[in-house]
């Protein structure tokens, strides 16, 4: 007789402090993945709604009172023994200070060392929606080296965190190198969507094309760097999830200048496809910075484009 899978539903809180440091707690010994670090929260109750769930579960862990909580993401992971479905909440205001209540160790980690410790598998995906900016740029095709420049440093001076070197052709591995250091310079990261990757070249990460995505059957890079990739269905979004990628464009949204026939998306598809899938994921297609709040609203990490500054 085959067992039933147990399905479990969690409610999870990103809880900052002053100094923009997450908080995570790790699992005692003697619970289900104990030892694992993960952000707090726990299982919804009977009679519970989310919200109140979330409020209980970190009121009995870290003695906390929250208000105002947040839904940025939700996410289904599938354990050998169960399917865990997840509902993620931000939280910008609580009383009292957090503490251990119930004996774990917590500690309050800078965003860009979380990876540094053993997380659950859930908490990946977390991760990265929580560090990746909500907006990222991608150059324009066919334009001279001197003006991708010139845009570049327009968009850092405009707060740009993510960019992405996209081209059709070969570029010069000296310019590239030249984009990659004002990109460090400035703190940006730097991702290449080029011709013939090798997945040793000097950046931040890769975004892949469509074929790309679905010519591979494992992760080409280590998880040290970014790897996103182009998504158009639900067919490629799940497959993207196989490969462990870091995060999803969705596209296209709206009808686009530079694809003037592809048939779009529309908010409706683009909310299902967010909706079903476990990862960060961007809109493309007709988008700018005033969609920021729309793409919010369907839970989505942000938006990305050409032309946005």
């Amino acid at each position: 007789m085959t067992k039933e899978n147990k399905i479990v539903k969690a409610v999870v809180g990103i809880l900052r402090n002053a100094k923009g440091e997450t908080l995570i707690a790790e699992r005692r010994q003697g619970q289900f993945m104990g030892g694992f670090w993960e952000l707090p929260g726990g299982k919804i109750e009977p009679g519970e709604n989310n919200e109140e769930s979330l409020a209980r579960e970190l009121k009995e862990e870290l003695g906390i009172i929250i208000s105002a909580p947040k839904l940025i993401h939700t996410m289904c992971h599938q354990y050998p023994e169960k399917t865990v479905y997840l509902w993620i909440y931000t939280i910008d205001h609580f009383d009292n200070e957090a503490r251990g209540a119930e004996g774990q160790s917590i500690t309050w980690c800078p965003t860009e060392k979380l990876n540094d410790f053993n997380l659950l598998p859930t908490m990946k995906a977390i991760i990265h929606k929580i560090c990746l900016p909500e907006f990222y740029w991608i150059t324009p095709e066919n334009e001279p080296e001197e003006a991708l420049l010139e845009q570049l440093q327009a968009h850092i001076n405009s707060g740009s965190k993510l960019v992405q070197l996209r081209a059709k052709t070969i570029l010069d591995a000296s310019f590239v190198e030249g984009f990659y250091q004002i990109c460090q310079d400035a703190n940006v990261k730097l991702i290449l969507n080029t011709l013939h990757k090798t997945f040793e070249e000097s950046c931040d990460g890769w975004h892949l094309t469509t074929q790309e995505l679905l010519s591979l059957d494992d992760r080409p890079c280590g998880t040290d760097k970014l790897l996103g990739a182009s998504t158009h269905n639900l067919t490629e979004i799940e497959h993207a999830e196989t490969l462990d990628v870091d995060y999803i464009s969705i596209a296209p949204v709206e009808p686009t200048k530079s694809h003037p026939g592809r048939v779009s998306l529309g908010w409706d598809k683009a909310k299902e496809l967010v909706e079903k899938s476990n990862l960060p994921a961007y809109l493309l297609g007709g988008m700018s910075l005033q969609n920021l709040q729309d793409a919010h609203s369907i839970n989505a990490q942000g938006v990305a484009g050409i032309s946005q500054v």
